[in-house]
């Protein structure tokens, strides 16, 4: 699962936009859909195959819009400001709010509720809810869009290197603390050819993705409730940002900057070269040729000893400019919430199916690694959580934390004293999203 598409600017391109939105849209024949959508290969032959299906069940042609997601925020921005918008495509929930203020996407409830093909009982909650908005508030109100999918961001493990070094391999039900979890990764990393280098690493992460398992388990968070204050310059903020970067500057477990722009840690995942890694849904297609047998495991602890992580989303629009809202709607639902396109797409393994009777299926198929696939649900049902700024009106804020973290990373500065100097920048840029959100909203 790509990060939520940056909205930063997009503001003021819908502002532009807005305008020109009414009875504009890509395809204007009621018997025609254009569907934007981004995803690698295998995404790009799964929706595909279902977007074919759709038409040979419906009679309706689907024009695809294909992009990689590095394109896509770019692509959609342009065909937005053209008055060309496509008439179902994805959206994140961080975008919702821009979009429905600038009258680009529109109000489906009224659609899914008379559908007989969807049952939101039967869908995830955190999917249903990361596309409401009640014209202040985003995950409650009317709903903006149907889930694409729901991506755990579960935590893996090489168990056969565990085994290679003698490590009893961990209990799925009981996580490591922090000080347990740095023994085991001191025992497996190791010189394993005897040439004096390492060859193998305990673990190898991104702090970009993975600060928030270890700060949220730790007490700590970006924003407070009312997402007005930036709380990072806390003690508990601080250990849990000092403990991930020890685990290169004093346990020395994790590829040093050197190491890792040599062989960047996912391509030393992928050959077998670092026993602990993050896994979502997404990685699952890609992982099923890895050269060792793999499992899922809840991410270690910290001091409140309850395991964390976050969950990603992506939703499916539907124009507000459509000339045909019922068959986009339709198509949303069709991709979104079908039992047989849900199958197709979970056996294409780009995704974890949407609908919560099979996911169940899905969780007790312990046929194919990984074994343990109810890790998933558990991020879904009891901790996961939605990264910090997917409810603000930009995320241009906690990036900020971000931009100048490499020297904590390194051992140069200490996190509490990086933190001390971050949270002001934050805290303006927090301001300006709220301030923006509030004019938005009023036409101030």
């Amino acid at each position: 699962m790509a990060r939520k598409i940056a909205i930063a600017g997009m503001t003021a391109v819908l502002a532009i936009a807005a305008p020109v939105l009414g009875g504009c849209a890509a395809a204007q024949d009621e018997d025609t859909l254009t569907f934007m959508f981004r995803g690698g290969p295998a995404e790009e032959e799964a929706y595909t195959a279902a977007i074919e299906q759709y038409e040979a069940d419906t009679g309706i042609d689907v024009e695809i819009i294909m992009t990689t997601a590095d394109e896509y925020a770019t692509k959609l921005r342009a065909a937005i400001v053209g008055g060309q918008v496509p008439d179902v495509f994805y959206i994140d929930p961080g975008s919702v709010e821009s979009y429905v203020n600038a009258g680009v996407i529109q109000d489906i409830t009224e659609y899914v509720e008379a559908s007989d093909a969807i049952d939101l009982d039967n869908m995830w909650d955190y999917g249903i809810d990361s596309y409401r908005y009640d014209g202040e508030k985003l995950g409650q109100g009317p709903l903006y869009a149907l889930p694409k999918d729901v991506g755990p961001f579960s935590f893996g493990y090489n168990a056969t290197m565990l085994d290679a070094a003698g490590v009893e391999r961990p209990d799925p039900d009981d996580p490591y603390t922090w000080e347990e979890w740095v023994e085991v990764l001191k025992a497996i990393t190791k010189d394993t050819d005897g040439d004096g280098e390492l060859d193998q690493w305990g673990t190898g992460l991104n702090v970009v993705w993975n600060l928030q398992s270890f700060a949220w388990s730790n007490g700590a968070d970006w924003i407070d409730e009312d997402a007005e204050s930036v709380t990072v310059d806390t003690p508990e903020f601080a250990e849990a940002l000092q403990f991930f970067a020890d685990l290169q500057n004093v346990h020395a477990v994790t590829p040093s900057v050197a190491e890792a722009q040599t062989l960047d840690t996912y391509q030393r995942w992928m050959q077998g070269e670092i026993g602990f890694f993050p896994v979502g849904p997404w990685d699952v297609p890609i992982y099923k040729d890895l050269p060792f047998e793999w499992d899922l495991i809840p991410w270690p602890v910290g001091e409140t000893g309850e395991t964390a992580s976050w969950i990603g989303t992506l939703g499916i629009a539907v124009s507000a400019s459509t000339a045909n809202t019922e068959a986009a709607v339709d198509l949303a639902a069709y991709l979104s919430a079908d039992r047989e396109t849900q199958q197709a797409l979970v056996d294409a393994g780009v995704q974890i199916p949407n609908l919560i009777d099979m996911a169940e299926e899905y969780a007790a198929d312990d046929s194919t690694m990984p074994a343990n696939k109810e890790e998933f649900f558990q991020v879904l049902q009891d901790y996961g959580r939605a990264l910090p700024a997917t409810y603000t009106y930009n995320a241009q804020w906690y990036d900020e934390l971000f931009t100048n973290i490499q020297p904590v990373i390194d051992g140069k500065v200490t996190a509490e004293e990086y933190l001390a100097q971050a949270q002001p920048r934050m805290q303006e840029f927090l301001d300006m999203a709220n301030d923006q959100s509030e004019m938005a909203r009023t036409g101030g």
